[in-house]
């Protein structure tokens, strides 16, 4: 009996957090995130310069900094979530999250589980092979072995446009991993023969490596990409206070700080 009581308890408790979730990702829950003063933000924190760990353990980020500055315009404090980056939208529509905030690209596949704002920067993908390869173009790739990361709009576009790279590196598919840390390494031990990677990550981890000139960093016939926040299809006015409070960002200048500070140029969406 007592065993019994305790699976109903548990049941009970399921149906109750399910109730919970779903009533959270069908709702505007902009008056809930003021009224708490509170927002939470999922991020996969080795992104740099996105968001990721400084040497303290620290987050910190261009993003870190954009979703404060944007926050501090409501008096809501951010809270910084780490997630397995595969399972993002899982994250946001089942609530433990309530945005993605982490050079999130703008792609069709997932406009189908998530709400976008307005793109606030521009990406795209390269193709990182080391100098001593001689690899300087897709096409070189032939036979080779590629490397992506797991749940990354790269893998995402590797896959829809088979035809630039996927069919022709060996296996017709890339090696996945957790984080572009992991990739990197093994790219450097000579494990793969080419990563697919954000630019900005490529560009910003390489300098302050000090291994800029030590591979090749290639652009193929990839479209460009617009990273923007997701959000859960009902939070609409959570989106609009997002997209107001960048656009106050450019307005008065912030928004040009926080991009001078992590790429030392102006990157906003007004810049040419």
């Amino acid at each position: 009996m007592k065993k019994f009581s305790f699976v109903l308890a548990i049941i009970a408790g399921i149906i109750l957090l399910s109730g919970c979730t779903n009533k959270k990702a069908t709702e505007d829950n902009w008056s809930t995130i003021k009224e708490e003063k509170k927002v939470i933000v999922g991020l996969d924190d080795t992104f740099v310069p996105m968001g990721f760990r400084d040497k303290d353990g620290k987050l910190t980020g261009f993003d870190i900094d954009l979703a404060t500055a944007v926050f501090k315009e409501y008096g809501i404090n951010v809270e910084f979530q780490p997630i397995d980056w595969s399972m993002k939208e899982f994250e946001l529509n089942n609530g433990t999250i309530d945005l993605i905030w982490n050079g999130y690209s703008k792609t069709d596949e997932r406009a189908k589980k998530v709400q976008f704002t307005k793109p606030y920067m521009e990406n795209s993908q390269v193709l990182i092979t080391p100098k001593k390869s001689g690899i300087t173009s897709f096409a070189q790739m032939k036979d080779k072995i590629i490397g992506a990361q797991n749940g990354s709009s790269g893998y995402d576009i590797f896959t829809r446009q088979p035809e630039t790279l996927k069919d022709i590196v060996k296996n017709k598919d890339a090696v996945l991993y957790d984080s572009f840390n992991e990739a990197l390494i093994d790219l450097k031990s000579g494990r793969i023969d080419g990563l697919l990677m954000d630019k900005v990550y490529a560009g910003y981890y390489l300098k302050q490596k000090n291994e800029i000139d030590e591979f090749n960093m290639t652009t193929g016939d990839y479209e460009s990409e617009n990273f923007v926040v997701g959000a859960r299809k009902s939070d609409d006015e959570l989106v609009k206070k997002i997209n107001d409070g960048i656009a106050q960002l450019e307005k008065n200048g912030e928004f040009q700080k926080i991009s001078d500070k992590w790429f030392g140029e102006d990157v906003t969406p007004g810049a040419s």
